[in-house]
């Protein structure tokens, strides 16, 4: 496989899951009438999922800073894909809620009014604090992740070292501030 090919596929697969990730968060595509009993448990399966690729990506740093590379290859290869199976879970949940969970909307109607929003106060900038660089970094570290996953598989070693020094500690920062994220907006959860 040539380069050219390898970007064109990471960029389309970028397009692709940030298209979807769009038209779900949207609703543009309605999920069923009635979820499937398994969805109020989605978001926590999320939060465990990326809580366990952060300590995954903490366990592949230590492990290439120590010289062993089979299990640095290893631990990556179950972080990509655990990250994947997150990226499944969060789309179907998605898909398969039909509202929107509000910081602060203690009674789950959709609104947040004017007394929700004053007992939410700094909590709720401090959230949104962290949720909008969560998304804005989640959707342009994926051609990130794939490059240097790609990269490392080939053992493309140099190539692989420069794209790793801004895919990981951001992709580290996506999977904490998404435990994070989960554990705001939780209390708000109205299945």
């Amino acid at each position: 496989m040539t380069d050219k090919f390898i970007f064109r596929f990471v960029a389309a697969v970028t397009v692709f899951v940030i298209v979807v990730v769009i038209i779900l968060n949207r609703h543009l595509i309605p999920g069923p009438e009635t979820p499937p009993a398994f969805t109020p448990y989605l978001p926590l399966l999320n939060a465990i999922l990326n809580g366990t690729c952060s300590v995954l990506l903490l366990v592949s740093l230590y492990n290439i800073r120590n010289g062993n590379i089979t299990a640095h290859k290893r631990i990556n290869i179950l972080t990509f894909c655990l990250s994947s199976l997150f990226l499944v879970s969060y789309i179907l949940f998605h898909y398969l809620m039909r509202k929107d969970t509000m910081y602060g909307d203690v009674d789950g109607d959709g609104v947040l009014s004017v007394n929700e929003a004053t007992a939410a106060g700094g909590l709720r900038t401090l959230y949104l604090s962290i949720l909008i660089p969560h998304i804005i970094l989640a959707a342009g570290v994926l051609p990130l992740i794939l490059l240097s996953f790609y990269r490392g598989l080939q053992m493309q070693v140099e190539k692989h070292k420069k794209l790793v020094r801004w895919a990981f500690p951001i992709w580290l920062f996506v999977t904490i501030s998404g435990v994070v994220v989960y554990l705001m907006i939780s209390p708000y959860y109205h299945f």
